[in-house]
């Protein structure tokens, strides 16, 4: 039987702005001969709810003491174009028209060998260059001489072309002109994140009648309090989550006529997930399910770093399948079946029947080594739990379902450090200097609680942090999503 749909979970269970009537036990009244038996610790019906943790594994926090955060990554070492129109081909000659988007140069010289081949087609020749035509305005031409003598490329062929190598005459000159190393750019800046907490002094003053506590362990039958650490838990996890959903504003955009002032007029910072949309790669079919769509993905991953460990945060429902991805494998399991039947040999279950059967998988291998775990933020029913997946119209592009993470570490060139440096490929800067440090801010303003800043009868506590989140070498990284 489905799950119904009545009664289901409440998606605003405790939060309330202020301290209220509604905060507090009131209904304890002496006169009343029916007085209720109560408990006196406040049950934990949600567990712990806090999401946070993702960063924390995979990252680091590290100061940075500027509105901009730049690095450099390396760009490919061999040179390849996937756009090259042929024409004036004939006699074992031939002209080629290099159109790439993005490009402001060609780097192959004369005397270089290339291979050659139809996009179309598949057809393919090898040649040597005799000309290389760049003109500041466009188009860039390569002329080359093809080693067979039956040319398979006909004018008007697309092509793709790369380099293999070089090849001169006896008694020539050397190769003309040099290639400079090729570093890509990137950058991002931090944001300032902020919440309070406030409460009267009055209200501190209340009797509480039950005891609370919060998932850092902090206890005790004050509501004041459990409502600071409930605030202090909620802006710790806004610091992760903000670093994975946080997208820059957009040319004319609200948010950057709302957020930008001063001298740099810019809102918005690169969270994990648009990094990886920008630049990653996307797996846009929801869930592969298939050990061949596995294997698309790894061919994905040849072509990219080739990291050799990487490790899946995934919602249930992409853990389930692999799951049973996996246990379709296995030779006494029904892989065919909808829903697979697991036989007696089930991984390393050695058929006791004192053993509870462990029906999850870690981890598997298949080219590089993946180990899957679950990520809480893609699961809980507030955040990004329950969202629309799709539907037999319109895949809902943004649902996310897991995130590939490659492990260990990587080097970059840190312009503001001036050198190479390790870094993880997730990490947090925060702005920090010897005379101020914004990675976790907290305050106590007012004239209660202990606070003797002002004369306002009340306890408020003030959160801050400025930071933003590097995603280094995003080409690594695969985001699965439904939406093409």
């Amino acid at each position: 039987m489905a799950i119904l749909a009545t009664p289901g979970y409440q998606l605003q269970p405790a939060a309330e702005q202020v301290a209220l009537q509604t905060n507090y036990i009131t209904n304890f009244n002496f006169l009343n001969q029916y007085l209720p038996d109560t408990y006196e610790k406040e049950f934990e019906r949600y567990g712990n709810r806090t999401v946070s943790s993702f960063l924390r594994m995979v990252g680091a926090e590290i100061p940075s003491n500027s509105d901009q955060i730049k690095w450099a990554e390396q760009g490919r070492l061999h040179i390849k174009y996937t756009i090259c129109t042929a024409s004036l081909v004939a006699a074992g000659v031939g002209t080629f028209t290099i159109t790439d988007a993005g490009i402001t140069s060609v780097a192959i010289r004369v005397g270089q060998t290339l291979f050659i081949q139809v996009n179309a087609s598949g057809a393919s020749n090898r040649a040597v260059v005799t000309a290389v035509s760049t003109p500041a305005a466009g188009p860039y031409t390569v002329t080359v001489a093809f080693y067979e003598a039956g040319v398979n490329i006909a004018n008007t062929d697309v092509c793709t072309i790369f380099i293999y190598g070089s090849e001169f005459k006896k008694g020539t000159n050397g190769m003309l002109g040099s290639l400079e190393a090729e570093d890509e750019i990137f950058s991002n800046r931090p944001i300032i994140l902020k919440d309070r907490y406030a409460v009267n002094g009055s209200d501190m003053a209340q009797i509480g009648w039950v005891e609370v506590t919060t998932e850092n362990g902090a206890t005790g039958y004050l509501w004041y309090l459990k409502s600071e650490h409930e605030t202090r838990l909620r802006f710790e996890d806004y610091l992760e989550t903000a670093m994975v959903e946080a997208v820059p504003a957009e040319a004319g955009s609200g948010a950057l006529a709302a957020l930008s002032g001063g001298a740099t007029p810019s809102a918005g910072t690169e969270g994990v997930f648009y990094a990886v949309n920008d630049r990653g790669n996307v797996w846009g079919a929801g869930n592969p399910t298939t050990l061949a769509e596995w294997d698309t993905i790894v061919a994905r991953l040849d072509q990219q770093g080739a990291i050799e460990e990487n490790v899946l945060f995934v919602n249930r429902q992409m853990g389930f399948d692999v799951d049973n991805m996996l246990a379709g494998l296995n030779g006494a399991s029904t892989a065919a079946a909808a829903t697979p039947s697991f036989g007696a040999s089930y991984g390393l279950f050695d058929n006791d029947t004192e053993m509870a059967l462990n029906l999850g998988f870690t981890g598997f291998r298949r080219g590089y080594d993946f180990y899957k775990s679950d990520w809480k933020y893609l699961n809980d029913p507030t955040m990004r739990g329950s969202l629309r997946a799709a539907n037999s119209v319109n895949n809902t592009i943004g649902t996310v379902n897991g995130l590939l993470v490659p492990a260990g570490s990587t080097s970059v060139y840190d312009q503001i450090m001036g050198k190479n440096a390790k870094r993880p490929f997730l990490h947090v800067r925060y702005r920090a200097s010897e005379a101020e440090d914004r990675r976790y801010k907290t305050w106590i303003t007012g004239s209660a609680g202990g606070a003797q800043t002002s004369d306002l009868d009340a306890m408020e506590v003030n959160f801050l942090s400025e930071r933003c989140v590097c995603t280094l070498g995003a080409n690594n990284f695969m985001l699965f999503r439904y939406g093409n």
